[in-house]
């Protein structure tokens, strides 16, 4: 663990500074303001999208951002209550959105989340594989089971699962898939065992499903660094680090926020990236370590 004592920035490992500040899209945030290139242009107008953990944070904003580039969007998530109220804002501001409630660790419910999308719309275009959570870092000797299990669970097979419902439909329309990956599936960070490794393998299933599917589907992942969200208040709580110690690996020196985020996925899903696919795309301010 990283000693809170410690004041100098550069007396921080690296890996240290920076692991667990693994943006995952789950974490509640105030929806923002739409990104650039959803403001430019409805790019994506008439296209049919599926967002997963769209009820909070990066999922929320991006499920509005696909919506005012034009999108019809249908989005997941555990928690009612916030799906129904993100629902609501996002119609307020003249989006075409459903709320669907759905599990991404449950086959039979993924299946009917993705059903119900194309029996509403009439087809599939766009998924934003979103869904996971993160809990406290542990060593690995330390790590409890049933959370290790539910890490794996909700980030990674809930992605196997959101593609095997989702592909079908896609190679149908041509469409193309967004994982969500994280700066913690590229690089090996100590004490958070089963979010770096889901992630990781999610950076793998994305590769494997865009040479499977590449005659049909554009296929990539993202990888953030440090989003602001409510997961990096965590982040500096259970590391007992500040945001400058955090970002100080990264040449911009900052956090990024959801809408940028958002921005790279409105574009990963319109024409603008017809040639892209199998692609792992670091948001994380310059870091190539």
């Amino acid at each position: 663990m990283i000693d809170e004592n410690i004041s100098d920035t550069m007396m921080l490992p690296r890996r240290q500074l920076i692991a667990g500040m693994l943006a995952t899209g789950t974490a509640g945030v105030a929806l923002a303001a739409s990104p650039a290139s959803a403001q430019a242009s409805r790019v994506l107008e008439g296209k049919i999208a599926i967002v997963t953990g769209g009820t909070s944070g990066i999922g929320a904003v991006t499920a509005g951002a696909l919506a005012r580039a034009g999108a019809k969007v249908a989005f997941n998530g555990r928690r009612e209550a916030l799906g129904r109220e993100v629902e609501s804002r996002l119609r307020a501001d003249g989006g075409e959105v459903v709320y669907i409630k759905s599990d991404v660790r449950d086959a039979s419910q993924v299946e009917r989340f993705v059903a119900e999308t194309v029996e509403r719309y009439g087809r599939l275009d766009i998924a934003f594989n979103n869904a996971g959570i993160d809990l406290p870092p542990a060593p690995i000797a330390d790590t409890d089971i049933a959370g290790f299990d539910d890490q794996i669970a909700t980030n990674l097979r809930g992605v196997f699962l959101s593609m095997k419902y989702e592909l079908p439909h896609l190679v149908q329309s041509r469409g193309v898939i967004i994982n969500m990956a994280s700066i913690g599936g590229r690089h090996a960070f100590p004490n958070i065992v089963a979010y770096g490794a889901s992630k990781a393998a999610v950076v793998h299933m994305t590769r494997a499903a865009a040479q499977e599917y590449g005659r049909h589907v554009r296929i990539n992942a993202l990888a953030p660094g440090a989003i602001e969200t409510p997961m990096l208040d965590r982040v500096r709580r259970d590391w007992k680090v500040t945001t400058e110690q955090l970002v100080a690996p990264y040449p911009m020196r900052r956090a990024g926020t959801p809408d940028e985020v958002a921005w790279v996925v409105v574009f990963l899903s319109s024409d603008a990236s017809s040639y892209i696919s199998g692609h792992v795309i670091g948001i994380d301010g310059g870091d190539l370590a």
